[in-house]
C-alpha cells in the first residue's frame, strides 16, 4: 500500500488496537497495525507520515516492559501515545511514571486546559467532555518541551503536547465509542497535525487489490473456500474479476450453517455470478469428528482440521490447484502476529492465517486481509453484490457449533436452525435487521420442565442474542420491546418442537471484554 500516505500504530498489547486503525481509516487514511518488536522494521518499509502508540497491560515502571523503538520519538514524524502509549513515550523522553492512587476504569471527564490541534474545533478550552479511561498507572512528571492540555480527577497530565515536535499523548482511549469524540481527535491528528489528505478509499483498494491478485496468481488456478458468509463471498467475487473463470469455489456443506444457507450460496455463485462452485456434502463427516466435543476450542481446531482436509481432497479432484483462497480479515491477521503473552493474542484458530499445513502444495492468497468487517461490506457493494447477502448479519468460522455450548448433535442443530430462522424472521418483520449488528440464537446446554396444553414437558432452552455495534469490538444488547420478544418466543415455543423455554440475553460488551459469536 506504498502508494498511500499511512499511520503506523504500535500495538503494545491493547485488545482495542484494532479500534484505532478503524478510526484513522474511517478519516481516510491507510493505516496499519505492528507489534512493538516489529514497529522499527514497518516503519522502515511503510514510511508513515505519523505514528500512534497504543494501550497495553504493562507498566512502564516496572522492567522488561515494552518500550517504542528510539527512531519513531526522533524521526520527526507526529506521534499521539495512547494510554499505555503515552506514558511509555513520557518515559522515554525523560518524564516520569508511577502508580496512581486514583485509579479510573470507565467512564471518566476530563477537563481542557489549552487550545491545541488535537482538539480544534472539538474540545475548546474550559470545556468538559467524557471519555473512556482503562489505567492503573499515571504520569506524573511531564518530559522536557511537554505542556498539560487535559486533565481528569485521577489523571493530572490527561493530555499531553510538545507542539514543537508534534508528539502527543493522551490517558484516555479515544478509539472505543465510549469517548464520544474520540474520532474526531483522531482525525484531527492525521489531517490537522500529520497533514495527510486521505485518500483511502473502497474504489481504489479495489482496483489495487485486482492488480495484486493478478499479480500473485499470475496463470495459475485458485480454489476459495466458501463458508456461506459474507468474506469469504466478497473475496471469491473480488478474485473472480481479477483472473475469470482459473477461479474455482468449494462449499464445504458441514451442517453447521444456517438454514438453507447452501441452497442461497449456490444460487448466487452458479446463477447470478457464473463461477463454477464445488458443492461438498460433508456433513456426516463433520458430526462425527464432533461428536461428544464440548469444549469450543476443540470444536474450532476440529472443524478447522476438517476443511482443510476437504480443500486438499477436493482440489485433487478437480486436478489440483496453485493457490487456495480464503477470507482472513484484518483482526484475523493483528491477532495472529500480536506479541507473546499480550491479551491481543489469536482467538481465530479456525483461520490459517500463519499459513497452510505444509502438506499443502498451494499458496495462500488473502485478497481481505488489510479490511475490517465493515469495510469488506463496503467493498462487496463496491463489487455490485446483492445487498441481502452483503448485509447479512456476521457468522462465525465454526457455525452453529459454536452456538450449542455442549457436544454438538443432528437433533440439536436442526433444532437451533429452525428456532434461529424465525428469530431472523420476526426481526426482518419488524424492519429491525438493519439496525442491529448481530442477532443470533444459542441452544443452551440446560433443559426446562414447562406445561403445554394439557401435557408436561422436559425440553430445551433458547437464548436469543441481539447487540448494536460499529466495529464488534464493543457492543450494547439491542432494547427489544416485550411485545416483539414475547411474539418471537411465541413462534419459537409453538413452531420448533423440542423448545419450551426463550430467554433474552441483555449482556453488553464494553472494550477488552470477549467476542460475540
Amino acid at each position: 500500500m506504498s502508494s498511500h500516505d499511512s499511520v503506523l500504530i504500535v500495538d503494545f498489547g491493547s485488545q482495542v488496537t484494532q479500534l484505532i486503525a478503524r478510526r484513522v481509516r474511517e478519516a481516510g487514511v491507510y493505516s496499519e497495525v505492528v507489534p512493538f518488536g516489529k514497529a522499527e522494521a514497518a516503519y522502515d518499509r511503510l514510511k508513515p507520515k505519523a505514528v500512534i502508540l497504543s494501550g497495553g497491560p504493562a507498566s512502564v515502571h516496572k522492567s522488561d516492559t515494552p518500550r517504542a523503538p528510539e527512531k519513531l520519538l526522533t524521526a520527526g514524524v507526529p506521534v499521539l501515545g495512547i494510554c499505555y502509549g503515552e506514558q511509555t513515550m513520557v518515559a522515554e523522553l525523560g518524564g516520569g511514571v508511577e502508580p496512581s492512587n486514583h485509579r479510573e476504569f470507565g467512564r471518566a471527564f476530563v477537563d481542557i486546559l489549552a487550545d491545541t490541534p488535537l482538539f480544534a474545533g472539538v474540545w475548546p478550552k474550559g470545556s468538559r467532555h467524557q471519555v473512556w479511561m482503562s489505567h492503573g498507572d499515571r504520569v506524573t512528571r511531564l518530559p522536557p518541551g511537554f505542556a498539560a492540555i487535559a486533565v481528569s480527577e485521577g489523571a493530572p497530565f490527561a493530555a499531553i503536547a510538545d507542539e514543537a515536535r508534534k508528539l502527543y499523548g493522551v490517558q484516555f482511549h479515544p478509539e472505543v465509542a465510549h469517548t464520544p469524540d474520540g474520532a474526531k481527535l483522531l482525525g484531527n491528528f492525521v489531517h490537522r497535525i500529520a497533514g495527510i489528505a486521505g485518500d483511502w478509499s473502497m474504489a481504489a483498494y479495489r482496483a489495487e487489490a485486482i492488480a495484486r491478485i493478478r499479480a500473485q496468481i499470475g496463470k495459475g488456478r485458485v480454489i476459495c473456500g466458501l463458508s456461506g458468509g459474507v468474506d469469504s463471498a466478497v473475496a471469491a467475487v473480488l478474485i473472480h474479476e481479477a483472473v475469470g473463470d482459473r477461479l474455482t469455489c468449494i462449499l464445504v456443506d458441514h451442517g453447521l450453517m444456517r438454514l438453507n444457507e447452501a441452497r442461497e450460496v449456490v444460487d448466487l455463485f452458479r446463477g447470478h455470478y457464473n463461477i463454477p462452485l464445488v458443492l461438498a456434502n460433508a456433513e456426516d463427516r463433520f458430526l462425527g469428528a464432533l461428536e461428544n466435543v464440548s469444549d469450543p476450542e476443540q470444536k474450532r481446531k476440529t472443524i478447522g482440521r476438517l476443511f482443510i482436509e476437504v480443500f486438499e481432497e477436493e482440489a485433487r479432484k478437480l486436478g489440483g490447484a496453485d493457490f487456495l483462497a480464503q477470507g482472513t480479515l484484518y483482526p484475523d491477521v493483528i491477532e495472529s502476529v500480536s506479541f507473546s503473552g499480550g491479551p491481543s493474542v489469536t482467538i481465530k484458530s479456525h483461520h490459517n492465517v500463519g499459513g497452510l499445513p505444509e502438506r499443502m502444495a498451494m499458496q495462500l492468497v488473502e485478497p481481505l486481509r488489510e479490511l475490517f468487517k465493515d469495510e469488506v461490506r463496503v467493498l462487496g457493494r463496491e463489487l455490485g453484490m446483492p445487498e441481502s447477502f452483503v448485509g447479512r448479519h456476521p457468522f462465525p468460522g465454526p457455525g452453529l457449533a459454536i452456538r450449542i455450548p455442549d457436544a454438538v448433535s443432528k437433533e440439536k442443530l436442526d433444532l437451533l436452525r429452525e428456532a434461529d430462522a424465525i428469530y431472523l424472521d420476526e426481526i426482518r418483520k419488524a424492519g429491525l435487521y438493519d439496525a442491529i449488528w448481530q442477532a443470533f440464537a444459542v441452544l443452551l446446554p440446560v433443559r426446562s420442565v414447562g406445561v403445554m396444553g394439557d401435557g408436561r414437558t422436559y425440553d430445551h432452552v433458547l437464548a436469543l442474542r441481539a447487540v448494536t455495534s460499529v466495529d464488534g469490538m464493543t457492543a450494547d444488547f439491542y432494547p427489544f420491546d416485550m411485545t416483539f420478544l414475547g411474539r418471537a418466543a411465541n413462534r419459537i415455543v409453538n413452531e420448533v418442537r423440542g423448545i419450551n423455554r426463550v430467554v433474552y440475553d441483555v449482556t453488553s460488551k464494553p472494550p477488552g471484554t470477549i467476542e460475540w459469536e
